[in-house]
């Protein structure tokens, strides 16, 4: 092989496994000086391998597939070492150069990727779940039953955060505590009576945190700590009814890492729609379209006792968290159509990558009950922070009077199909709320127009595959 062509013996190596690399030069010096800082095999190596990045990406080709075939290796290891630093970051690199153009999956609105293959492959492993996606405070509370006044929820850990944002692309909620242990053990370990003490304690909702998963410290920051509460939240609500077992809800709740990288989206078919209006030419965030929207809420009394019956005598400090709460909560499947309104240049407080986008439309309820509060007109923006992620704001107009806002993060960044996950409020911040969690996700860049106050499953249904409904799937909760 040595005494071939040297441009033969390139194309030979650019279809090696990337981990092959590593002993293929120790075979002759041949060999040595033909892989030794030749960065076109490595780049056809990972090409090979994985995705195409976008365009503007400018990668070192030899340490991204050193730090793909590093990361395999510490995922494999039976005694997983704290590398959550560097798997933080490799993840984040394999999202970020994730593939935009090829074949969507069936069911889904984002594309194959064999990068997000990979790590949904690599995570699949609960050892990796423990060690990598269950390092943040409520993960760490529970682990070491800190329930007591004696324990103190400190300023944001940056490797709580890294891991926190790690289960949020990771897309599935972790329910448990120990992932890798039996349900008929787990009972006890129950991860969203937890979640609900962070999601629904008046304390997180700040002027400094806009009353969003923001940081408490002005720089806008996403907290991820306070989306992953928010996730997993909602994830056990979504459970606990069934609503699971529907495409539409278990491809973007209960898929490892689907679609949660940038420019993920697409449409789930080639429908016939209008075209593009000059506005949403200018929208680098796809907001017109059809979404579907969860909301969750606690019963006022139940709200208003935890956060201040217990307190009122005894103010807790600000630092120690509120004890579990396991009360029960409400959910309300929401329908929202909204279209581009205004598209403005991004303000001195905002990202200056993009523009800020303006929209409007309309909410409707998908529940059998009618509820009021669901089925509202619609206003809002959308734009980058200062450190790049993409803030959703929404406004419910209810007879041309803003009644309840919501301040939202998107999971995956600019345009991701895994959608947005954040915290609705009253709009004038009252501070006796009511506030609780929500996200929404696109289904479709139709706007229907069946009118009426409550929304038809048909109103985005013909635009999903036909495998919308398994039976065969029990995911409820026991």
């Amino acid at each position: 092989l040595t005494e071939l062509p040297p441009e033969i013996i390139h194309h030979v190596l650019g279809y090696v496994e990337p981990r092959d690399l590593a002993w293929i030069p120790r075979i002759c010096k041949s060999f040595y000086y033909t892989v030794r800082e030749n960065s076109s095999i490595f780049r056809d190596v990972y090409l090979n391998n994985f995705d195409t990045p976008p365009k503007d990406a400018d990668l070192n080709w030899e340490q991204v597939v050193k730090d793909a075939v590093r990361l395999q290796v510490v995922c494999g290891r039976a005694r997983v070492q704290d590398k959550l630093s560097f798997v933080y970051d490799t993840v984040k690199s394999l999202l970020r150069n994730a593939a935009t153009d090829t074949e969507r999956v069936r069911s889904t609105t984002h594309p194959a990727s064999l990068n997000a293959e990979l790590l949904a492959s690599l995570f699949r492993d609960e050892t990796n779940q423990s060690a990598f996606l269950c390092r943040s405070f409520i993960f760490e509370r529970i682990a070491r039953e800190f329930t007591g006044p004696n324990y103190i929820d400190s300023p944001a850990h940056v490797l709580h955060q890294k891991s926190a944002q790690l289960h949020c692309l990771y897309g599935v909620p972790i329910l448990y505590a120990n992932p890798g242990s039996q349900r008929a053990t787990r009972r006890s370990g129950k991860m969203s009576p937890f979640a609900c003490s962070k999601v629904y304690d008046l304390r997180q909702y700040t002027e400094k945190t806009h009353w969003g998963p923001f940081m408490d410290d002005g720089t806008d920051r996403a907290d991820w700590e306070k989306v992953e509460a928010i996730m997993i939240v909602i994830g056990a609500n979504l459970r606990k009814l069934g609503l699971t077992r529907f495409p539409v809800c278990r491809n973007y709740w209960d898929a490892p890492f689907a679609g949660t990288w940038p420019n993920s989206y697409r449409p789930p078919l080639a429908v016939a729609r209008d075209p593009p209006e000059p506005l949403e030419l200018e929208d680098p965030y796809g907001v017109t379209g059809t979404w579907l929207r969860v909301v969750c809420f606690l019963d006022y009394t139940d709200f208003f006792s935890y956060n201040f019956a217990a307190t009122a005598d005894h103010p807790l400090d600000p630092n120690v968290p509120r004890h579990e709460i396991d009360v029960g909560e409400a959910t309300r499947l929401i329908l929202m159509r909204i279209r581009v309104t205004r598209v403005e240049p991004p303000g001195p407080d905002d990202g200056q990558d993009l523009p800020v986008v303006h929209f409007e439309g309309v909410s409707r309820s998908l529940d059998d009950s009618y509820d009021e509060n669901a089925n509202s007109d619609l206003r809002g923006s959308v734009r980058l922070t200062r450190e790049g992620e993409v803030r959703w704001t929404t406004f419910s107009v209810f007879s041309g009077v803003e009644r309840w806002r919501s301040e939202s993060v998107q999971v995956g960044g600019v345009k991701s199909s895994k959608g947005v996950i954040g915290n609705w409020f009253d709009k004038d911040f009252d501070p006796r709320g009511p506030a609780g969690p929500t996200a929404f996700w696109k289904v479709s860049d139709k706007i229907s127009e069946s009118g009426g106050a409550m929304a038809l499953m048909q109103d985005f249904l013909p635009d999903q595959d036909s495998d919308f409904y398994d039976p065969d799937q029990d995911d409820s909760e026991e």
